[in-house]
Order: C-alpha cells, then sequence, then structure tokens
C-alpha cells in the first residue's frame, strides 16, 4: 500500500495540473477572504478566521474532485489499473493507498493559508490576539471535510474512464452530501425525518467552530468509509469479481452499528481558549430532561449585517447547536426573517405584533452599493414550549459601552438568556413572589410592568402582612418592598423578620427621604425634602445595613422636561439634567448586575454597611464619581436646573446604593418578647437559616411610569427622553437569583475575550495585507515547485 501512495503522490506532485489547481484554489481563497468586502476578514473586523471555515467547503467541492478525477479514470483509461492489479496487492490497499495521496494533497493546498493565521495574529488588538486553539480545532474539522470529499472523489473516478465525468459525478455529490439532505428536510413531507443530520453541514458546522464531538468524527470516518467501500466494490464488479452477500451484509451491519453506538455515547472537545462552546452543567441538566418539546425562533436572520451583528448572529447558532446535541430530539430552533417577502402595511403589523409578545426592533444602517440604508432588525428570539412562549433579547445593550463592547457582552449573555428562558417556559410549577401593600406602597398600576415581567416564570402578587397567615407567608420564595410611605407595626416587622429567619428572601426599596418630582411641579417649584418614619431602621441595622436620611447629588444622572418660556402663547418645554434622577453604571462583576445597561432611579440615599458576623455583603450599585451628599431636611428647588454644577464641588467618592447580603442573619426580636396583635403561634427563630436580601436606597428603581391617561409605561423606559434603562433586567436577575434556579444566574458570570482587529492599521496597510495574503500563498506552493523539479530533475538527470 506504502507504494501505491508514494507512487501516486510522486506523479500529483510531478504534475502541472496539480499545481496550477492548487494555485487557482489559493487565489479564489485569497480573494474571498481578504478583497471581496462581502466575506472579507479585515471587514468582519474581528481576530478570528471564521470567514476561511465558512468559505472553503464550496471551493473544497471544485478542488478534491479536481485532484481525485484522474486517480483511478487514468489509470483505466491507460490500462494500467490491470498492471497493478498483477502486484500483490489487494483491491482495498490499492484504493487506500490513493486515497491517503489524495488526503496529503488536500492538507498540502491546505498548509499556505497559515499566512492568514499569521496576518490575523499580526493584526489583533493586541498583537496575538487570536484564539489559536479554536483555529486548531477548525482545520481539523476542515481535514476532516476534506478526507469525506476526497472519498467521494475517489468513488466518482472508479464509475467511468473519462476524467471530466469523474470531476462532474463527484462536484454533484460533494455538493449533495453538504446542502442536499439539508434541503430536503425543508420539504413538508420530509420536515419531520431529520434527513439534516444525514448530510455534511449540519456536523461541518459543529467542527468549524472549534470543537470536535465524536459524533462529527463517527460521521466523517463513516462517510469516508463507505465511500471508500463502494470503490472497492465497484472495481471488483468491473473486474468481474464477486462479493460475498454475507460480507457485504457485515459491512453494512458494521457501519450501521458503528453510527447507532455514536449517538447513544459521545463526547466533546473544546479548543476554544474560554471554552465558550462547552455548556454548563446547570444547561446541560435543563437541556438533558427537558419534560416537553422546545423550539426557539430566531428573528436575527440576515446576510448583509455588520461584522459584529455576523459574530452575534452565529453565535446564537452555534449555542443553539450546542442545545440540541443534547436534548435528545426535544429540541429544536430556526432562524428566519420575519418582515422578508411582505408589504409596508403587513409589515407594520409584523412589527407591532412582535413588539406585544416581547420582540423589539432595532434600526440598523447597512452598507450597500448606494451608501447606507437603514434596516429594521430584530435581534431577539421567541422560547417556545406547548402554549407557553417567552421572548428572549440577544442584544445586552449598555450606556458608555462601544458597539464591540455591546456586542461581546451579548454573546457572553447568550446561554444565561436562552437557559434561563427554556427553564422558566418548561417550568411545571412556578415559584412565588409577593409584593407588599398596607404600608402606601407602589400601587398595582405602577408595579404593572414589574409584576408582568416576572410572570413568565413565577406566580406573583401582593401581599399584606397583617392579615396573610405565617405559614402562607412562608411558601414565598421572595417578598419585594416597594417604597412605603407608612410605617411598619412591630407585628409586621415580627412576621418580616421571622420570613427571613426561615429562610425567606427580601428585597427592600426604600426612600428614607419624602422627595417628589411631582411635589416639587405642584407647589411653586419647591418643596422641603425631610425624613420619612417607616419604623425600619433598628431591622435593618440588625441585619448589618443602615439607609442614610439624605440625598444624592449626582452629575451622571437622567433628564426631565422643564419650561423653558413661552411661543405663540405655547409653553415651550425643553429636557434638563435632574441631579436628584441618578443613572447607575454598574461596576460589580457579580451577575445580579454583571452587563447591565444603566440604572435610573429617583431620589435616592446613601447607604453605609455594617459588620454582621455570618453575613457577605456585595455592593451592587453605587453612583458615580461625580457625586454630592446633602443632608436632610434640605430645600429641593427647580431653579437649581438654571444653575451649571462646578464638577469641583461633585468630586467624591462613589456613595453605595444597592447592597446585597448573604448568609445568616441574626433576628431583630431574639431575647425579645413578641410584639401584640399577633393572631396566630409563630415559633421565634433566633438566627436565621442561609437567606439572602438585597437592599436599595430607592423605592423607585421598579416602578414603570404613568402616561396621562393612565396607562403604563414599560419598566425601565423614561418616556420623556424615550430611552430604555436597564431596570427591568435588574428586576428579572434578582428574581433569577433569589427565587429561581440558583445555579443560573451563575451564567451570567461567563468571560468571552473580545477580539478585535487594529483597525488603525488596518485603514493604512490594508492594500499591503491584501498583497501579501493573496500573493505569497501562491509564491509558497511556486517555491515548492520549483524545489520539487529540480529535486527531481537533480534525482534523474545522472
Amino acid at each position: 500500500m506504502f507504494s501505491v501512495f508514494k507512487k501516486e503522490l510522486t506523479a500529483y506532485l510531478s504534475s502541472l495540473v496539480a499545481y496550477v489547481t492548487i494555485g487557482v484554489f489559493l487565489l479564489v481563497l485569497g480573494l474571498f477572504l481578504w478583497v471581496f468586502p462581502d466575506s472579507s476578514i479585515l471587514e468582519y473586523g474581528y481576530a478570528g478566521l471564521e470567514s476561511l471555515f465558512n468559505t472553503a467547503p464550496y471551493l473544497f467541492m471544485f478542488l478534491i474532485p479536481a485532484i481525485t478525477m484522474r486517480a483511478i479514470a487514468e489509470e483505466r483509461k491507460e490500462g494500467t489499473l490491470e498492471l497493478l492489479l498483477t502486484r500483490p496487492l489487494t483491491l482495498f490497499q490499492i484504493v487506500f493507498g490513493k486515497y491517503l495521496a489524495c488526503v496529503l494533497l488536500v492538507l498540502f493546498a491546505l498548509v499556505p493559508t497559515l499566512v492568514y493565521y499569521y496576518s490575523v495574529y499580526d493584526l489583533g488588538l493586541p498583537q496575538g490576539n487570536i484564539d489559536t486553539g479554536a483555529v486548531m480545532g477548525s482545520y481539523i474539522g476542515l481535514l476532516l471535510l476534506g478526507a469525506a470529499f476526497t472519498a467521494i472523489g475517489l468513488f466518482a473516478s472508479s464509475l467511468t474512464k473519462n476524467q471530466i465525468i469523474a470531476f462532474t459525478i463527484a462536484v454533484f455529490l460533494s455538493f449533495f452530501f453538504y446542502t442536499g439532505f439539508d434541503s430536503l428536510s425543508q420539504l413538508l413531507s420530509l420536515q419531520n425525518l431529520g434527513l439534516q443530520a444525514l448530510g455534511v453541514t449540519e456536523h461541518y458546522q459543529s467542527v468549524s467552530r472549534g470543537v470536535l464531538d465524536t459524533r462529527d468524527l463517527i460521521y466523517y470516518l463513516l462517510l469516508a468509509g463507505i465511500f471508500i467501500w463502494l470503490t472497492v466494490f465497484v472495481l471488483m464488479r468491473q473486474q468481474q469479481k464477486g462479493l460475498r452477500s454475507t460480507r457485504m451484509l457485515a459491512v453494512i451491519s458494521l457501519f450501521i452499528f458503528v453510527g447507532i453506538l455514536s449517538q447513544s455515547a459521545f463526547t466533546r472537545f473544546d479548543f476554544t481558549k474560554e471554552k465558550r462552546y462547552t455548556l454548563s452543567a446547570i444547561s446541560h441538566t435543563i437541556i438533558d430532561s427537558l419534560p416537553e418539546p422546545v423550539k426557539v425562533t430566531v428573528f436575527l436572520e440576515g446576510s448583509n449585517f455588520p461584522g459584529g451583528f455576523r459574530r452575534l448572529q452565529s453565535a446564537t447558532r452555534d449555542m443553539l447547536l450546542d442545545m440540541q446535541s443534547y436534548s435528545h430530539g426535544k429540541f429544536e430552533f430556526e432562524f428566519t426573517d420575519p418582515l422578508e417577502g411582505l408589504s409596508n402595511q403587513e409589515q407594520e403589523t409584523t412589527v407591532q405584533n412582535l413588539q406585544d409578545r416581547g420582540i423589539e426592533p432595532t434600526n440598523l444602517s447597512v452598507k450597500t452599493d448606494d451608501g447606507l440604508s437603514q434596516k429594521l432588525i430584530f435581534p431577539g428570539a421567541m422560547v417556545t414550549s406547548g402554549d407557553n412562549e417567552i421572548a428572549v433579547k440577544l442584544l445586552q445593550t449598555r450606556i458608555g459601552l462601544s458597539p464591540d463592547e455591546v456586542l461581546n457582552n451579548s454573546v457572553q449573555n447568550l446561554e444565561y438568556a436562552l437557559t434561563s428562558a427554556i427553564k422558566k417556559v418548561t417550568a411545571g410549577g412556578k415559584p412565588q413572589i409577593g409584593f407588599t401593600e398596607g404600608h402606601k406602597e407602589l400601587t398595582d398600576t405602577q408595579l404593572q410592568y414589574a409584576r408582568y415581567a416576572l410572570s413568565d416564570g413565577y406566580l406573583v402578587g401582593r401581599v399584606n402582612l397583617s392579615t396573610i397567615p405565617f405559614d402562607s407567608l412562608k411558601k414565598i420564595q421572595l417578598i419585594f418592598i416597594p417604597k412605603p410611605d407608612a410605617p411598619f407595626t412591630e407585628a409586621e416587622k415580627f412576621k418580616l423578620d421571622q420570613f427571613i429567619m426561615n429562610g425567606g428572601n427580601v428585597v427592600w426599596t426604600i426612600d428614607q427621604v419624602s422627595a417628589e418630582l411631582d411635589s416639587l411641579r405642584g407647589k411653586g417649584g419647591e418643596q422641603l425634602a425631610f425624613p420619612k418614619k417607616l419604623n425600619l431602621d433598628d431591622q435593618l441595622f440588625r441585619y448589618g445595613i443602615r439607609i442614610n436620611y439624605d440625598l444624592i447629588a449626582d452629575m451622571s444622572c437622567s433628564q426631565i422636561p422643564v419650561a423653558a418660556g413661552n411661543l405663540g402663547g405655547q409653553a415651550q418645554i425643553q429636557l434638563a439634567p435632574w441631579l436628584f434622577y441618578p443613572v447607575y453604571i454598574p461596576t460589580s462583576k457579580h451577575p445580579v448586575v454583571k452587563n447591565l445597561d444603566g440604572i435610573s432611579s429617583q431620589f435616592a440615599s446613601t447607604i453605609d454597611t455594617l459588620a454582621v458576623k455570618g453575613t457577605n455583603k456585595v455592593v451592587l450599585l453605587s453612583t458615580s464619581p461625580y457625586n454630592k451628599k446633602l443632608t436632610t431636611p434640605h430645600l429641593l428647588s427647580l431653579q437649581a436646573l438654571e444653575q451649571e454644577p462646578d464638577p469641583r464641588e461633585f468630586t467624591n467618592q462613589p456613595k453605595i446604593t444597592g447592597v446585597l447580603l448573604e448568609g445568616t442573619f441574626k433576628s431583630d426580636f431574639a431575647n425579645r418578647p413578641v410584639p401584640e396583635g399577633l393572631n396566630e403561634n409563630i415559633v421565634a427563630l433566633p438566627q436565621s437559616k442561609p437567606a439572602k436580601m438585597i437592599v436599595f436606597s430607592d423605592g423607585d428603581l421598579f416602578k414603570n411610569q404613568v402616561a396621562t391617561d393612565g396607562s403604563p409605561y414599560p419598566l425601565g423606559y423614561d418616556h420623556y427622553t424615550q430611552q430604555t434603562y436597564g431596570n427591568k433586567n435588574l428586576l428579572l436577575n434578582i428574581a433569577d437569583y433569589m427565587a429561581g434556579d440558583q445555579r443560573l444566574i451563575a451564567l451570567r458570570s461567563k468571560e468571552i475575550q473580545l477580539r478585535l482587529l487594529d483597525r488603525a492599521r488596518l485603514r493604512n496597510e490594508k492594500l499591503t495585507w491584501q498583497i501579501i495574503n493573496t500573493v505569497v500563498p501562491l509564491l509558497l506552493v511556486l517555491i515548492f515547485a520549483i524545489f520539487q523539479h529540480y529535486l527531481r530533475r537533480l534525482k534523474y538527470a545522472r
């Protein structure tokens, strides 16, 4: 067999046709990857070779048939096959020797593409900012694909003496196995047969990312083995040699057995640096044990997206593929453009329908031949199971971040967003969340969107601490105290305290100071901000928190509308920054606030933390460094809007406004008698079971704005500035962390390094790198050809 391999390889490398074929392959590949803008690595902007591994398979469909078309067809045409058969070689040894030679030639064609790796490595920001492991894994996938196409090409070459016909058959079969089964699976009558699993694309998509799944490896080995076996079978028939039916049955049975075995027992090797294609244990568990089928419809479809959105699109598809591989057939997904082929009126109806379902559109500037055009896209997905559906926001916007950082954060957040939605949509029983009432808390209208946002995964209602039985209170996983304005009784405090002692979780959103913008406008533009009397200070102090009776003025703030004079008898309204409406940009890496957009608040106070044994504290929200603390009572006036704040007066250490407390808490009623007014016997615990609470010094964090007609605006949306803040996502993260599956929120800690190309160098050196990556691979092939020709002359000229 080695002699056949050596003879075949020498014949190829001595042929001008081989070098021309490889040269054309490298030239076309270089143009696609470095010159043509739609597929250019330079236009993509990210330090990776995804474009190479997406483009190469289509060029392989022509390169490999050109290499294999002469392997057997020429032997038959020249009559040398019969001479070869006179040697002490079996047909399998002959075929396999030729096969190995062709595979090695495919590898030879890929070696010059390492120039692309060097170029991306050098252009990275910083230099070397490329995931080498992912590139190595993707090359393995490309080589496996080449090995499968080589077996198909050999089979085509064995069918005929004509090399052109062999080339044509090989191109057709390669194309069919790459895309044909996917096309067949789209037919209505064949949609449920899973035909796409027989095609190359589904398996190559996984391996080309740098993830080697043993099922994909077995698929490629089986595909190559089947066509090698078919080649031997064809040659035996041509030689009029019979093949025993028992042997044929044994070979077919072996292929089927190996294929079935690979599906039941498999493992995956993630070559990427951050293991970004390895599902976490919690995601694996949820997908592996789906109680009913789940479908994910992704609306981020299209081919003319900028590089960042193409990366988000690709990362979403990759994540869904990983989930599908563990779902035992209960998970499917599709990508669709909801506006494709619709008239303007139909598009408006579709957009409104998607918005009502929670899928928000985004305006995107797209490059065209005529310049820039606006395109409406939907960076979201809908997770459906039975009659339940949950919208997933794929694009995680955040104030102060560059577009590249926003998209990278979105990629990092994919596993959490999708797994959390799947968990909720398939959950049998929903955890209970309660919002307290009876102390002039926020009204149902002001909490409407908060309750609506939580209702997808939780049972949400109001809780009156004075009337609810304690046994019913203990069944609630999380209690929100939303901006009380009247004092708590000792009996209510005792119930709440013992709720915490029994492992209950509480979110305190407390305004310690009475101040409202509506009151300011209704009292001549002035209001005295004074401390409230909520009777909660001693309880919070015992738990390790003190909310101070002060107000924060922060230069990082939102705007409010103010009258700016009259024109034509009508008041002129303009927006002005209101220092008492701070906007917090989360800097903590804790999963509750990680990657969140700015959080809007109103009239917040400072928080002090106290050392309490057994309790761990994490600062979640804090002001900007440009803040000032005002003690109360304090006279607030809208006239302050006319004065430009002096940054020197606002330069201070950031002030704490939100704290997470975890661990065990001492009861505020330890060594105290049970308060009067309780109508039930409650066994008082002096110390809590493990519990969590979050304290915010602003009661308006989860309040939605209300229009003049009484209809609520979405949570986090400011209808004055028409800007959406991250309050809703903060609420959902808190619920997941404190009342949901705690393992899910840990997925928000996933880190994926942002790998960009140096755009400054790209602008200045673009032509240079285009020439290098188009010409240098051709020069390498030419140098090898000259060197090989020289060695050949040196050997045979003697």
